[in-house]
């Protein structure tokens, strides 16, 4: 291990794996995560899902199976996701990804309580 931050490490290796619609990234600092495409969708960085501030979130429902079609890197600092229900536009930085990887059980069930609360569905 290097020693980095989460917020200094970059990645060294990005795998999609398209039949179990999942993400795998592996950093420099050691940590490896798997992130199904639903949840990379669900928590979007881009302003449709996060909104314009605090409150502003758009909860996103029925995206269960939704899969990535294109991956693109953006400078050395990001990734571009294009999902097959048609998102892409938001930029997921090496750091938030990081975050999305290290967060992943208390992210996705803040997720699954919002939906029930919404009396809504992954479906």
């Amino acid at each position: 291990m290097s020693g980095l931050t989460p917020g200094a490490a970059a990645p060294q290796e990005i795998q999609l794996h398209a039949v179990s619609r999942v993400l795998e990234i592996s950093f420099d600092d050691g940590a490896r995560f798997e992130l199904p495409c639903e949840y990379l969708r669900v928590y979007s960085p881009s302003a449709e899902v996060r909104g314009h501030g605090a409150g502003q979130e758009v909860l996103q429902v029925g995206k269960r199976h939704v899969a990535i079609t294109a991956l693109e890197p953006v400078g050395h600092y990001a990734l571009k996701i294009t999902f097959d229900d048609g998102h892409d536009s938001g930029l997921y930085s090496w750091q938030y990804l990081y975050e999305l990887g290290a967060k992943r059980d208390q992210y996705w069930q803040d997720y699954l309580n919002r939906l029930a609360a919404a009396g809504a569905s992954r479906e």
